[in-house]
């Protein structure tokens, strides 16, 4: 008689089934329509294909389409249906890793000769055919040794590479094989290619191995794929949409900013109409510092190597820091943080408890190292300007202290027009202590402080265990865009390092001599970015008050140009941005022209208009005008400016 096992489903039953039963097996018993949509399986918290034999007592779930994490494998099975169409039409190609990703998938390869985009449209077919051939993905074990000199005798070095790396001499190794192509993969993957229902290959792009320039070029195939075409159009619409809105277009369409070749990558000039946007978004923010209680600070670009000795960077960030300077007294850097110079600053006097908490804030620009390979316009630099701040607090006085953080945080979606964000707290593993400065008990206290700050202003948030800084907790909120894209910006972090590295003291109420406690915080997270931002978000149609011209006065004829000036006059002691287009052109491409330059508001002046002393306004998105006392619109653009208004 076989022995037996118990598995526990999601409802709470339990079923007695023989060792060696496999899911689908379990999703049978309880229905056919569950076996026909179930995708994958999961036994104790891991992912598992449905053809994998149960061999001890378990909970069970089944995998469906409604299940977010069968995407993930069903995605991983598409980069092997792509590695499998890929072989059947390039034979020659050598394989490197086809992980799923957030929004699809991609698989590497090597090979000497380049893809085109027409080759993208065969091996979409061939996949297609694949997907009708309904070929298994059939899992079997060899022999380490055995699975090395297949692929070695089929020249596939990445594969020996991954089996070296994550597998021991005497284990065996998983493959999966697909019709042809057969694969060195830990899996789960779907029980077949016919599973597949909806997929689009998107782009080639070019990859070192191992991530190392120094290695062979490989070529990547991104994809992506859904559970329905539905979904799936959806998507390729989002893309169209985020290509219209590709921050790097507008940004050289609109004039506000470039990266200049003769100067380097990553490097970011800001044009005029840039600059007055960055001056609006840093104005706010100081004035916000301010009025928060925070003192503004600035410190050097540069400073002596040895501070970052201290700091820790060049043990930990080297790698991501600008080589060091020689002059005649020391080796200098280029700063890549801001915070131990504000640290230099709370340092430079003794701090009494009265004194706390410290807030220093600054507009600092710092320079890191990025390969030219991930730099990406505004969103990915070497050189920007951080919003940093650092508060310096007793224990005490922490948890109001990250309540105001967050407020802050809260406060720049609302001024800048994101409504919806998703928070993530990130905590660290007691289990993994080696891996976390500090004692559990700092840890706890800025765990507790981070948790009640967040359920003190009734913030949903995710906690995200282990994957805290080493040097401390910290809070991160990703806003939402008008496309629903996610953007990583605020960031409220604990610090249990730097105090220490720098033995940061305040005298205490009983005159003994204490380690302050240590937050970084950055909204903005840095103005580039947020810059890159907010042209994607808003497609370049910047609300009034971030518009770097608000008002584009348009006379009909030369004889209505006094007449312009003189409106444009009483909007400019209104403090309002106006320019007065008196070329010789026609009207009609003067307003073609500012329309596309996104100006909120067009004023047409002509006969009628300065007769009444009126204005005949066009506002941006709509398609009726509006004639306007020149005072009731000076009133109307101001009120906008000051309520920093998302709309027209």
């Amino acid at each position: 008689m076989s022995e037996s096992i118990h598995i526990k489903l999601p409802d709470g039953s339990t079923k007695e089934v023989p060792k060696g039963t496999t899911a689908f097996d379990v999703a049978k018993s309880i229905s056919p329509r569950l076996a026909d949509a179930a995708l994958a399986a999961k036994t104790n918290g891991n992912l598992i294909d449905l053809t994998r034999p149960l061999e001890s007592d378990t909970d069970l779930r089944i995998l469906t389409d409604r299940d977010p994490e069968a995407l993930e494998v069903y995605r991983h099975s598409s980069a092997h249906l792509l590695a499998a169409a890929v072989l059947e039409l390039f034979p020659e190609t050598k394989l490197g890793h086809g992980p799923a990703t957030e929004n699809g998938f991609f698989y590497d390869f090597y090979r000497p000769t380049a893809f085109t985009p027409e080759d993208l449209e065969k091996i979409e077919k061939k996949m297609q055919e694949l997907v009708q051939q309904n070929l298994p993905y059939a899992r079997e074990f060899l022999p380490r040794q055995e699975g090395l000199e297949k692929f070695k005798g089929e020249g596939d070095f990445m594969k020996c590479h991954f089996i070296e790396q994550f597998t021991k001499p005497d284990e065996k190794i998983s493959v999966y094989k697909t019709g042809k192509f057969q694969d060195f993969c830990r899996g789960p993957h779907l029980p077949s290619t016919g599973k597949i229902k909806a997929f689009k290959l998107l782009n080639i792009a070019g990859a070192y191995w191992l991530g190392d320039e120094k290695n062979q070029q490989l070529q990547r195939i991104y994809g992506t794929s859904f559970f329905s075409k539905k979904d799936l159009d959806a998507y390729l619409n989002s893309l169209e949409e985020a290509k219209k809105r590709d921050h790097r277009v507008l940004g050289k369409q609109l004039d506000l900013f470039s990266i200049q070749e003769l100067a380097g990558p990553g490097l970011i000039f800001w044009h005029p109409k840039g600059g007055i946007i960055r001056k609006e978004m840093e104005d706010w923010m100081r004035e916000e510092y301010l009025r928060r209680g925070y003192s503004l600070v600035c410190t050097p670009h540069v400073a002596r190597r040895q501070l970052f000795h201290t700091s820790g960077h060049e043990g930990y960030y080297s790698q991501n820091m600008f080589d060091a300077m020689e002059l005649d007294d020391a080796e200098y850097r280029l700063k890549p943080m801001n915070c131990p110079g504000h640290i230099l600053i709370y340092k430079d006097s003794l701090k009494s408890y009265r004194d706390l908490p410290v807030r220093l804030g600054e507009l600092g620009t710092v320079y890191r190292y990025e390969r030219s390979g991930v730099m990406h316009g505004l969103l990915r630099v070497r050189g920007f300007t951080q919003d940093d701040a650092h508060i310096f607090c007793t224990p005490d006085q922490i948890e109001n202290e990250i309540v105001g953080c967050l407020e802050f945080a809260l406060a720049v979606l609302k001024a800048f027009g994101f409504d919806e964000y998703q928070t993530e707290l990130s905590t660290w593993d007691p289990k993994d202590k080696k891996s976390f400065l500090g004692t559990e008990d700092q840890w706890n206290l800025a765990n507790h402080s981070l948790e009640s700050a967040l359920k003190k202003l009734n913030i949903e948030y995710k906690t995200i265990p282990g994957e805290a800084a080493f040097y401390g907790p910290k809070i991160d909120i990703k806003l939402v865009d008008a496309i629903g894209r996610l953007w990583q910006l605020s960031t409220v972090q604990f610090d249990f390092n730097l105090p220490q590295r720098f033995d940061l003291e305040y005298v205490a109420e009983d005159g003994t001599r204490k380690q302050p406690l240590m937050v970084h915080r950055a909204l903005y997270g840095s103005v580039e970015r947020f810059f890159g931002v907010l042209i994607e978000h808003y497609a370049g149609a910047f609300p009034v008050w971030l518009s770097p011209v608000q008002v584009a006065m348009i006379p009909i004829a030369e004889r209505h140009v006094e007449y312009a000036e003189k409106v444009a006059s009483q909007l400019r002691a209104a403090g309002v941005r106006v320019e007065v287009d008196s070329r010789n052109e026609k009207m009609n491409a003067k307003i073609r022209e500012h329309a596309m330059q996104k100006v909120p508001f067009l004023l047409v002046v002509g006969d009628k208009e300065s007769e009444a002393n009126k204005v005949n306004v066009r506002t941006r998105g709509k398609e009726k005008t509006e004639d306007m006392g020149t005072s009731e619109f000076v009133e109307k653009i101001k009120k906008l400016i000051q309520e920093k208004s998302a709309t027209l």
